[in-house]
């Protein structure tokens, strides 16, 4: 199966996602950043809360951020797990970024952000900044080794995100809407112990495990 294919597969089976979803009247390329880092290790229900927590608090913006207490920003950030980590990779964040010009904030920047790997890095530059880099997790991995397409769930992080932007239209909308679609998959079937019998994919995995 073409990976072409498999993006209309899921889009037909589960509709467009429309993702990175923000609040109204945020900093959009802020929050889809902040976003990226505390939904490291955790789920997307558990980011909310501690987003809203930030809103709340009327402290989502670069100035109160910057000079928020270390220990407060944990205590609002709690829900999203591993806060003491985070706070400071938030910390770390906005002291590099705050201030440039967009056009300044590269990959190779973001990744000398201690706290910021390739996920986080590419999530911000896809869902924040609109650049052409499709972020690779562990649902990518490990679907795309189950369906043939890759030789290992090992796969290097650059391997993988190479093969996939080689083999879709070099589109924003289909970047995002893509990477959705597949922690779709991951989340609702293709898990650790899979639902094989109901996933869209299923005629066409070659390590089916039903």
């Amino acid at each position: 199966m073409q990976i072409k294919e498999i993006y209309k597969k899921l889009l037909d089976h589960f509709g467009f996602q429309n993702w990175w979803p923000v609040h109204t009247g945020t900093d959009r390329f802020l929050e889809v950043s902040i976003g990226a880092v505390l939904t490291q290790n955790t789920n997307w229900k558990n980011v909310e809360k501690a987003i809203e927590n930030l809103i709340k608090d009327d402290v989502l913006s670069w100035d109160k951020l910057e000079s928020i207490d270390l220990e407060k920003l944990k205590e609002l950030i709690k829900p999203a797990g591993f806060y003491n980590q985070k706070a400071v990779y938030i910390k770390n964040f906005v002291k590099a970024v705050k201030g440039l010009p967009k056009e300044r904030i590269t990959r190779d920047l973001l990744l000398s952000i201690k706290g910021i790997g390739e996920e986080t890095a590419d999530s911000i530059l896809l869902y924040g900044l609109d650049r052409h880099y499709f972020v690779v997790d562990a649902y990518t991995k490990r679907i795309f080794y189950r369906l043939g397409i890759t030789k290992t769930e090992n796969i290097s992080y650059k391997k993988l995100q190479k093969i996939i932007q080689q083999n879709i239209p070099k589109d924003i909308n289909t970047y995002k809407e893509f990477h959705a679609l597949l922690v779709e998959l991951g989340k609702n079937y293709c898990r650790k112990k899979p639902l094989c019998k109901e996933c869209p994919l299923n005629n066409s995995c070659k390590k089916n495990l039903k």
